[in-house]
């Protein structure tokens, strides 16, 4: 099942794809309506999709064409948690760059994109010469959390799963060399594209065996398969979870493979006009136009 959040008639709902049409089930006044304003809140209480899409009135369903994709999450309660160098390939690559080893990291690299950063599919990345000149794609696999807990046991910790999405991890490498860290270069406005849906966990057999990729301009930019994580989807779960205790709707990027723009000879970085497809088999394609 794909899920949701859009904008309707200058109003803003959580959605459920139903082949051409969306099914909105706020728009039935008998269904209780603030819940159905914020993805978050109905994963919080379990609620069954499946149950209230089986049971859709007419007055749900308007045309796919009617409404407005936003990130599934919009705003997320916290940061987005991100893996850096987790596929072997784009930490070799990143290290060649840099001038160090690429080993593969001995413990997750972890750091966090801020809730503002975050845009949905087709939304406009701006592009601030002024900030950022070195504005880099990544596609990656996003995990959206459906039950918080701590010192989660990897064993069980994709039941902890409510699904997943593509997420855009834009990366500003002039601020990141600048400043010698990751939040700053990872938080600018527009820098986290998400979306177009979050596909329910039932629906993805192995998180562990989907094609990704990335295109600039119908271009294949990256390719590669989540089998090549370091850390699973299951072993990042724990590893966060070892200290940190984590919620219903907490967002996690698993991480890009090779493949990205600042290690290119000579290096490409997006510019305004370019179009950015980030693609996880099963789950989405995720598009998005950088402008001025």
């Amino acid at each position: 099942m794909k899920l949701g959040t859009c904008q309707y008639q200058h109003q803003t709902y959580v959605c459920i794809a139903a082949g051409d049409q969306i099914l909105i089930p706020a728009l039935d006044l008998s269904v209780e309506q603030s819940p159905w304003r914020d993805m978050i809140t109905l994963i919080e209480r379990g609620v069954d999709f499946a149950a209230v899409a089986a049971n859709a009135t007419p007055v749900m369903r308007v045309p796919a064409t009617a409404i407005t994709l936003l990130a599934p999450i919009p705003r997320p309660r916290k940061n987005v948690m991100c893996l850096g160098l987790n596929y072997l390939e784009h930490a070799q690559e990143t290290a060649n760059q840099i001038g160090r080893t690429g080993k593969a990291p001995q413990y997750p690299i972890v750091f966090t994109k801020c809730p503002t950063s975050v845009i949905g599919h087709e939304a406009a990345v701006p592009f601030d010469p002024d900030t950022c000149s070195q504005l880099d794609w990544e596609a990656e696999l996003g995990v959206v959390l459906g039950k918080g807990g701590k010192k989660i046991a990897r064993d069980n910790a994709l039941a902890h799963v409510f699904g997943y999405t593509v997420i855009n991890d834009l990366s500003a490498r002039d601020i990141q060399l600048n400043h010698k860290q990751y939040f700053l270069g990872k938080s600018i406005d527009g820098g986290c594209p998400m979306g177009p849906w979050i596909v329910t966990a039932d629906e993805i057999a192995d998180p562990q065996a989907l094609n990704i990729a990335c295109r600039v301009n119908g271009v294949t930019k990256q390719a590669s398969n989540t089998r090549q994580m370091i850390f699973d989807v299951a072993s990042i779960i724990e590893w966060l979870s070892r200290g940190m205790t984590l919620e219903a709707g907490d967002v996690i990027a698993t991480g890009t493979p090779s493949g990205v723009g600042f290690v290119r000879e000579p290096p490409e970085y997006l510019l305004p006009g370019d179009v950015v497809e980030c693609e996880v088999e099963g789950v989405g394609v995720l598009r998005n136009t950088i402008v001025d």
